[in-house]
């Protein structure tokens, strides 16, 4: 993960982006997470949150060297299986606004905006 964040460094005016502040640890023992391996390493992982009223991808990253190779567009639609086994009917998730390319490609691939604040966007994607 802190690979595939690290590539964003310059542009964050000196501030971390709040995945890169994560106890990984526990975020794998208290949410369901994956893994993507490519040639036997592990290239990307995603971190799904499960509650009453709500379905969020907490976390999902691709190193920079496996990027481009449609794994991310994997683990979203993974995500979006994982949640409508689990009768969800949207799916969540918040990027930085500095990540420009973040919020476009979630827009190609049917998320919409639902709101913003100073540092993220809050995006929605209806998958019933």
């Amino acid at each position: 993960m802190h690979s595939a964040y690290a590539v964003y460094g310059d542009r964050m005016d000196g501030t971390t982006l709040p995945p890169l502040q994560l106890d990984y640890a526990d975020e794998i023992g208290n949410y369901p997470t994956w893994v993507a391996i490519l040639e036997g390493q592990i290239v990307g992982g995603m971190t799904l949150v499960f509650e009453a009223d709500s379905a969020s991808i907490a976390n999902i990253a691709v190193s920079p060297a496996a990027q481009g190779r449609g794994l991310g567009r994997s683990l979203l639609e993974f995500a979006e299986t994982q949640a409508k086994e689990k009768a969800y009917t949207q799916l969540c998730l918040a990027t930085h606004v500095r990540l420009t390319e973040n919020v476009d490609l979630y827009r190609h691939l049917g998320w919409v905006e639902f709101d913003r604040d100073e540092t993220r966007v809050f995006l929605k994607k209806l998958i019933g």
